[in-house]
């Protein structure tokens, strides 16, 4: 490895190996793209979790703080926003809120995630949408104005697509908000390999048995593959990519 130089799959190709095993993960956050996600006070769920559990953000002196703030609203309804939901609760927030566009039968989060939140005094605003965060003269979020929704007939996930109930529009009065609406893979990748396929959500083509994707020699697995997922399902690609790459070595010519 050169020190200080970003290699490409490329560039481990032209070292001399045989495969390359891609497992970069889907770390990237997604957002809503609504006017006022710039605003002091908005947060990535990654970002907000990442200050609090590695960088001791509730400790007096941190170098990376969060605001201490009232009311919070978490905007999306799996795993990870249930655990910012929670983490904002007992650092101390009044009210936190789960806004998410469809139905609580809906929600992805497992059971017990979406229990515990409510014994915690976690306040569910579904079928509810986010259209505009709104700051105050100092650039800190004073509100979250959103719209109530209504389940129409499903879309290509099979699950029924949320639709805007016109003149629903209502203003929750919080002063952060943490977007957990999905992450995706690092761009770079795709960026900078010539050949390798991707989905429209930048996740990466795989046959979905051996990890083999459109490029020669390239495997890959894990939330580079499937999106954001679980550690067990990443292990289990790897595994069986590991058997795959040997037998492709082995077979290659």
């Amino acid at each position: 490895m050169v020190i200080g130089k970003v290699l490409t799959v490329d560039d481990l190709f032209e070292q001399g190996y045989d495969a390359v095993y891609i497992s970069s993960g889907a770390g990237l956050p997604r957002f809503m793209n609504i006017p006022g996600e710039g605003l002091k006070g908005v947060y990535s769920a990654n970002e907000y979790l990442t200050r609090i559990n590695l960088m001791k953000a509730y400790q007096e002196g941190s170098k990376t703080p969060i605001l201490r703030s009232r009311r919070v609203a978490v905007v999306g309804g799996g795993n990870v926003a249930m655990d910012a939901a929670r983490s904002a609760r007992r650092l101390g927030a009044e009210t936190v809120y789960i806004v998410y566009r469809r139905g609580m039968e809906e929600l992805p989060a497992r059971k017990e995630e979406v229990e515990h939140a409510i014994e915690e005094g976690i306040v569910f605003k579904t079928l509810t949408n986010p259209v505009e965060v709104l700051g105050d003269e100092n650039g800190y979020v004073k509100g979250l104005r959103c719209v109530e929704m209504k389940l129409g007939e499903p879309d290509e996930s099979g699950r029924r697509r949320p639709v805007e109930v016109e003149g629903s529009e209502f203003t929750l009065d919080v002063d952060s908000m943490i977007v957990s609406v999905g992450t995706s893979p690092n761009p770079l990748l795709r960026q900078t390999t010539p050949g390798l396929n991707t989905d429209r959500r930048g996740c990466i083509v795989t046959d979905g048995v051996n990890g083999q994707t459109s490029r020669e020699g390239v495997f890959a697995g894990g939330d580079a593959v499937t999106g954001a997922a679980t550690v067990i399902l990443a292990m289990g690609a790897g595994k069986q990519a590991a058997k795959a790459i040997d037998d492709y070595i082995r077979n290659k010519q």
